[in-house]
């Protein structure tokens, strides 16, 4: 979220960050929102019995800022699929691994349990299927002898501060097109300064 907010102000993006909203009073990002002028606001899950009441609860505050887009960051819980539907073709994800490969939970230990020479990170739409929307960017980083997952996880960190803030970039600037499940970016802007270069 910080790299979001940092990018569109660095680069100043034409766009307007509606508001931050959290599930966790506590959460630093409202504190960094604040600081940033963007309202806040928080919709504990606690407060609700179900994820239905909870889902539909966060739809109605998140509707009274209208946005074009929303942007899930570290929100660690699975979305109801109305919830999902009403969001469909505007919401986005971040999750650390290079998708469709580990889904879920746990992801560094998962890649360094498989053995697997190459992890990374996948920007990638909100669909009811967990963690396997279409992919808009990702990024990968080699999977060194000596890691742990903490060492993997900081690199791979590093990488979703880049690719977010580029996707969400992307689909605020029009240039974003789904065709079967998968994502393009507009030829005409492929020579932008912001495209993803390789990260491998």
């Amino acid at each position: 979220m910080e790299a979001i907010i940092r990018a569109a102000k660095a680069e100043q993006w034409p766009i307007h960050i509606a508001a931050i909203i959290s599930n966790r009073p506590d959460a630093v990002g409202l504190e960094f929102a604040s600081k940033h002028g963007i309202p806040t606001a928080v919709v504990a899950n606690n407060d609700y019995a179900t994820r239905d009441a909870f889902d539909a609860a966060l739809q109605v505050v998140i509707d009274r800022f209208s946005p074009n887009l929303v942007v899930l960051a570290g929100f660690m819980r699975i979305l109801t699929a109305p919830f999902v539907a009403h969001y469909a073709g505007r919401m986005l994800n971040i999750h650390p691994s290079l998708l469709p490969s580990f889904p879920g939970l746990a992801t560094h230990r998962q890649a360094l349990a498989a053995g697997v020479k190459v992890h990374g990170a996948t920007v990638h739409f909100v669909t009811t299927d967990l963690d396997h929307g279409p992919i808009v960017a990702q990024a990968a980083v080699p999977v060194r002898s000596d890691d742990t997952e903490s060492t993997l996880s900081a690199r791979v960190l590093m990488q979703e501060h880049i690719i977010y803030p580029r996707a969400v970039r992307w689909f605020c600037d029009g240039v974003l097109s789904v065709d079967q499940g998968c994502v393009w970016l507009d030829k005409t802007v492929q020579q932008h300064q912001y495209l993803i270069k390789d990260l491998a």
